[in-house]
């Protein structure tokens, strides 16, 4: 099957939030289809969002099969312009375990580097995040807010763009500007 990474255009617009809804509803429930849905329709609407990191990759039908969106992030109102938030991510059900998600987070980490951002969090299982360089943020001396429902601490997670990247980026993880979220 040929793949093809491309930025999340306007004519893909609409086919990344089927695929959004659609693999969430599968493997969570309708509720969090519709939830992850409205939180990437949310951050391309805010100023966090930087349609350069806005990646989806598609079939030789040109459908979309897999999406990841890294948009700016901060930390206690600090770091915009340094920290970027890897969320939502999502494969084509029938097509998890092909590598998809790690050729489009390994392209966007690529990007965000050349974009001149230092680092990136993660919020989600560590075992898909450990391989493609993923660390516990606390051991950076970021941690969630206790609206923010860990299962782990281990379940926030982190990764230097450059080295020394995290050295003075520390604080507590919010999600509060996100109405989606709240």
């Amino acid at each position: 099957m040929k793949r093809i990474i491309k930025l999340c255009s306007e004519q893909y617009k609409t086919a990344s939030l089927n695929l959004l809804e659609k693999v969430f509803t599968e493997h969570e429930n309708a509720e969090e289809g519709k939830l992850v849905r409205r939180l990437a329709e949310e951050i391309r609407s805010k100023k966090y969002y930087v349609p350069e990191l806005e990646l989806i990759m598609v079939d030789e039908r040109d459908e979309v099969i897999g999406y990841a969106m890294f948009s700016r992030f901060h930390l206690e109102e600090k770091y915009t312009d340094e920290l970027l938030l890897l969320s939502p991510v999502a494969v084509k059900t029938e097509l998890q375990r092909r590598h998809i998600s790690k050729e489009l987070i390994e392209y966007g980490l690529k990007r965000a580097r050349e974009l001149g951002y230092q680092a990136v969090l993660v919020e989600g299982d560590p075992k898909n995040y450990r391989s493609r360089g993923f660390e516990t943020a606390a051991n950076y001396g970021i941690y969630a807010s206790e609206k923010v429902q860990l299962p782990h601490i281990d379940c926030l997670m982190a990764q230097e763009l450059v080295p020394g990247g995290l050295e003075h980026i520390h604080g507590i993880l919010d999600y509060g500007f996100y109405e989606t979220l709240s």
